[in-house]
């Protein structure tokens, strides 16, 4: 398809975990995304999110599979032969407190990457750039030559935004980045990324476990559970529909004004994430499924497809009537 930006084939990542032992952080992901969209994905702590998404722009290495840009696989190439694709997925983490020098101003952390890239011919050009960054993410020019100690949450998560943005990138992975804030400043941090998106055309892989906010941000939605993705699709879609029994119970635990309101009469989420380094055979989530049957258990579910919306379940449920 024409607007596919990044593709992710069967990603694989397994980490040490004791004697003999492996902890399978991400087990056979694929997923796409596409030009100028936003994907959420969604699932309980633990579930990959966050490993999936340094898998995705090359912080680490996935013990097989391929994430493929313009035809290429990125997982294939060098450190040099990756540069110029570096410059095109960025990534703003969930702790602004953590992800930025705190020896650096806030002008040499935003130029840092555009130095890196030598994007501008001269130091004065990088300042007159990394001022009108400051700018697009609403940051006064004060702030060019202080440190991050000198700064709230929000105002570190927009120094954060903006250094990401310097190299004008296809694709921001967001992994939890209002997760640490206030809910007042989480609403400005988020309309912020909405206004990015829509003045520069980015895409973002939207990583969070609160569905409230995926909703009002995504266009698609991945859910995932202990490794695996179990549904995508529309976010409307999913969230009105949804065709795997995960998807169901995470949104009836969602908290509503009216807790009775649109509810359905499902359990919730009961028992404990079975384990990463020893996973139940067949459907991961089966342990926990109020609809699980033998079959689960003996083999992997293939995705069932319903109006351009995906899941991994042997017994989907219906479609309301």
């Amino acid at each position: 398809m024409e607007n596919l930006l990044l593709e992710a084939k069967d990603l694989v990542k397994e980490f040490p975990a004791g004697r003999r032992k492996k902890l399978h952080a991400v087990s056979g992901v694929s997923l796409r995304l596409y030009r100028g969209e936003t994907l959420g994905l969604v699932g309980e702590s633990g579930c990959g999110k966050s490993t999936l998404a340094r898998l995705m722009v090359r912080l680490i290495t996935p013990t097989s599979g391929q994430i493929l840009m313009d035809g290429i696989d990125l997982t294939a190439l060098s450190d040099k032969a990756y540069s110029p694709y570096r410059r095109r997925l960025q990534m703003v983490f969930q702790d602004p407190y953590a992800s930025l020098d705190p020896r650096m101003t806030v002008r040499d952390l935003i130029a840092e990457p555009m130095e890196t890239f030598r994007a501008c011919p001269s130091g004065k050009e990088t300042t007159r750039k990394v001022r009108a960054l400051l700018e697009a993410v609403g940051l006064p020019q004060e702030a060019l030559y202080r440190y991050p100690g000198q700064f709230s949450g929000g105002q570190r998560q927009r120094i954060g935004i903006a250094r990401a943005i310097s190299q004008d990138p296809d694709l921001i992975v967001c992994d939890e980045p209002v997760s640490a804030l206030d809910i007042s400043v989480q609403n400005q941090i988020l309309n912020l990324l909405s206004d990015l998106k829509k003045a520069r055309g980015m895409a973002y892989l939207f990583i969070s476990h609160d569905l409230t906010v995926v909703r009002h941000l995504s266009d698609r939605v991945a859910v995932m559970f202990l490794g695996r993705i179990c549904e995508t699709g529309p976010t409307r879609q999913v969230f009105a529909a949804p065709m795997h029994p995960y998807t169901r119970l995470l949104l009836n635990a969602v908290p509503r004004p009216d807790p009775l309101l649109g509810r359905e009469d499902l359990p919730l989420l009961t028992g404990e994430v079975p384990s990463a380094v020893d996973p139940p055979s067949g459907c991961r989530f089966r342990t926990r499924c109020p609809y699980a049957r033998e079959k689960c258990a003996r083999e992997v579910p293939s995705f069932a497809v319903r109006d351009g919306q995906e899941a991994a379940c042997h017994f989907p449920l219906p479609a309301p009537s």
